[in-house]
């Protein structure tokens, strides 16, 4: 089973080897049929601490590093 690619932006990088990115998408809304602009911030390894606040990123599901670090940052988009 292939393992899930997401693109995000670095909002934090205060924890060791951990930054937060946050991910958004766009859903139809049901009712008005506008699109809604959703996000989510998931916690992700960087073994290097190299990634800033502002880096675009993209991550990838990995075996959990802790509760509620689930991913590994893979490359840098910029």
């Amino acid at each position: 089973m292939p393992k899930r690619i997401l693109q995000g932006v670095v909002v934090s990088d205060k924890q060791d080897k951990t930054v937060v990115v946050s991910v958004e998408r766009q859903i139809m809304h049901p009712v008005y049929k506008k699109f809604v602009k959703r996000s989510k911030k998931f916690a992700a390894h960087d073994e290097n601490n190299q990634f800033k606040i502002g880096d675009k990123v993209s991550i990838e599901e990995a075996k959990p590093y802790s509760k509620t670090k689930k991913w590994t940052v893979i490359v840098d988009n910029a």
